[in-house]
């Protein structure tokens, strides 16, 4: 796919979503002005609810973006990819990657520099060449801040590129995170941006294939996370260039056949969707500078042996078709099931509009125990989240409180492929001797934070599982729930009301918010939820360690080692290569011990809050699935009271109403048909 077209399918999905947008506020609109009519005619229907949720869907599909976050190590293209991308030299390769700001693409009428900052301060806007001046460091000052674990600008939240480029305009953001094997408070901040994101665009480079420090991203932060991957493999034209023959088509042919089997061999396992093997649409071998070179002579250049054009197909089908479509599906439903229940509420009204006040009393009164029915099925389903909160909170904190005791277990083993390159005989100096401790202490965090990334990930997926329980739980008593309102609307009236909808539809919508919120919950929408709890896995041990003071144990036992008698009995020995390996096990056993002191203290105390994180993020699904039932009760009575009210108070014109309301069913179902034809043209695009 070229360029131009992957622009225009942006486009033609940017013109649906507003045009969608549009359709959904009319609707919003047209609900509001028949409310307040209505409240001086036959009363109102109560339609407050409906009208808020169409409200936020219109809004959220206006200002809908695409968001791609780049990631990588450094040194792997990644400027020089995003440059290609966007088709213009934006972001300069020889920047320095110690900036150390997150930076967002995003698009803006003038080209500047948004610096937002954490707490109240206001954002300030920079040129280019100010924000490069104020927010680059130098690699020396990086290294110094990674020794004393700070950020470079703690106080920055992210940076927002604003540009008026078309693929931005088209409703890209890009994300574009420090290198992976900068600091782990780099990473940890990259890797925050993960849950908020669309897509992930991994950068490698192809003479550099997937090293150590890659795997542990891919395996301890998207591997099983439902994530959707994109793995750019960079700078692909490098491999000719390395060549004894250049020119050599079979050598050429050999190599690359070499570098796919060891990125295939690498990547395969990131690459599955269910069993199913997608290595194909989600791989690409890339030449950014050949891309950026021609896309900056001609912005619509032709792209082919590039890789991009294969790339920018895969991105469109997935973004264009797979995100687009399943965000229109959830307009179209979210129209259709607000107009059923207007319909509704129509057919309802237009009977008793003739009722004298002592009859609507009568036949209101007759529906009580369906009322107490709806109020039975909320509890029901109240009870079953509480049950649920209380069974998963004390498993995973159990489970928390096990994990926990159980590192030391395997500390030694585990920590082996952590350990420092620094060899010992260098540790033997003075100078290096604080290099060592730096290292070591980062090779231990980095270790606690894989070891919580992989607790946290397995939690994450019992969470996810208990959600999917709770939307067919959810579902299950929608129905009954339905049920229990059709039996109303014919006690009311004599009648049922028939409308042309599918089951899901005719589902109340408080169900279908509780049961599309554990769809979601599929892939990492549970770490959302419980980062929104307030809480943060990976931070438990860390911070517990540091007040604990382990960090101050590694220093000076590092230093002790060498200080000390065995220290000194190596120097007069000599110290060769069996020697300074028994010298780093000594250390880790050393470490390990030291390290089991504080186990039981940590497991104990955050247990507590491990338990407290899951309750919250059982109690927000609680509070707003119970709202929204008692908002769905709460309107079927007004909207009876406010007939009676009304009657009781004036002369109702019938036949005013009868016309006023059946307007205003067609208005709405107008709007509904004209949604679906926008969805519906994006299907045979």
């Amino acid at each position: 796919m070229s360029y131009p077209n992957f622009l225009g399918n942006l486009e033609r999905i940017s013109q649906a979503r507003h045009a969608s947008a549009n359709h959904l506020e009319k609707i919003a609109e047209t609900l509001a002005k028949a409310e307040v009519k209505g409240e001086q005619a036959s009363g109102k229907l109560s339609l407050e609810r409906d009208i808020e949720d169409i409200n936020i869907a219109s809004a959220n599909l206006k200002r809908g973006v695409f968001r791609l976050l780049v990631l990588g190590d450094m040194k792997r293209g990644k400027s020089t990819f995003l440059n290609a991308l966007i088709g213009e030299n934006l972001l300069p390769s020889d920047v320095n990657p110690c900036t150390a700001v997150l930076t967002i693409l995003r698009y803006g009428l003038h080209k500047q520099v948004k610096v937002y900052f954490k707490g109240d301060r206001p954002p300030e806007c920079l040129d280019f060449e100010t924000f490069k001046q104020h927010y680059t460091i130098h690699p020396d000052e990086a290294k110094k801040l990674e020794q004393e674990k700070k950020l470079a600008f703690p106080e920055v939240e992210y940076a927002a590129v604003e540009y008026p480029l078309p693929l931005l305009e088209k409703g890209i953001e890009i994300i574009d995170s420090p290198g992976l094997n900068d600091t782990e408070a780099r990473n940890e901040l990259a890797l925050s941006y993960i849950n908020n994101c669309h897509a992930i665009l991994f950068v490698l480079r192809a003479m550099q294939p997937c090293t150590l420090e890659e795997r542990r991203y891919l395996n301890n932060y998207i591997k099983d996370r439902g994530l959707t991957v994109f793995f750019l493999v960079n700078a692909w034209d490098e491999i000719r260039e390395a060549l004894i023959d250049p020119d050599d088509p079979e050598e050429l042919q050999d190599a690359q056949t070499k570098l796919r089997k060891v990125f295939h061999n690498n990547l395969a396992e990131y690459c599955q969707i269910e069993g199913q093997d997608i290595y194909e649409q989600r791989v690409f071998e890339v030449s950014s500078i050949q891309a950026l070179r021609r896309r900056l002579k001609d912005p619509n250049a032709n792209l082919a042996g590039t890789g991009f054009p294969e790339f920018t197909h895969a991105l469109n089908t997935f973004l264009t078709q797979e995100r687009a479509i399943a965000q229109m599906r959830q307009a179209r439903s979210l129209a259709r099931q607000a107009y059923h229940r207007v319909h509704e509420a129509i057919e309802r009204r237009l009977p008793l509009l003739n009722r004298d006040v002592n009859e609507l009393k009568q036949r209101i009164q007759a529906v009580e125990p369906e009322f107490n029915q709806l109020q039975a099925i909320r509890d029901r389903f109240q009870s079953e989240i509480f049950a649920l909160r209380d069974r998963k909170a004390d498993a995973i904190a159990k489970g928390f409180h096990n994990y926990i005791l159980n590192l030391g277990n395997t500390f030694e083993t585990d920590f082996l492929q952590y350990q420092p390159d620094i060899g010992f005989l260098e540790f033997l100096q003075q100078g290096k001797r604080d290099e060592f401790n730096t290292a070591f202490q980062r090779a231990f965090e980095q270790y606690i934070n894989d070891k919580i990334a992989a607790w946290e990930l397995s939690t994450e997926q019992e969470l996810s599982n208990a959600f999917a329980d709770l939307g067919r739980k959810a579902s299950y008593h929608g129905e009954a729930y339905a049920q229990v309102t059709q039996t109303m609307t014919e006690k009311l009236i004599g009648q049922k009301i028939h409308v042309n909808v599918s089951v899901e539809e005719n589902t109340p919508s408080w169900s279908s918010w509780a049961a599309g919120f554990a769809s979601l919950a599929i892939g990492n929408v549970a770490g959302l939820a419980l980062a929104g709890a307030g809480f943060d896995w990976r931070n438990i041990l860390l911070n517990s360690l540091a007040v604990l003071g382990i960090w101050s144990f590694l220093s000076i036992f590092s230093i002790g080692l060498i200080t000390g008698p065995a220290g000194l009995l190596l120097l007069g020995l000599g110290v060769g290569a069996f020697q300074a390996d028994s010298a780093k096990k000594e250390l880790i056993r050393a470490t390990k011990k030291e390290f089991l002191k504080y186990l039981p203290k940590i497991a104990q105390e955050q247990q507590t809050n491990v338990y407290q994180a899951v309750q919250n993020c059982f109690n927000s699904y609680e509070k707003e699935a119970i709202q929204r039932i008692d908002d769905d009760i709460k309107s079927r009575k007004s909207e009876l009271s406010n007939l009676i009210q009304q009657k009781e108070t004036q002369e109702i014109n019938c036949e005013a109403e009868l016309q006023r309301l059946n307007t205003l069913d067609s208005q709405i179902l107008a709007e509904v048909r004209s949604l679906e034809s926008v969805y519906e043209g994006l299907l045979a695009a």
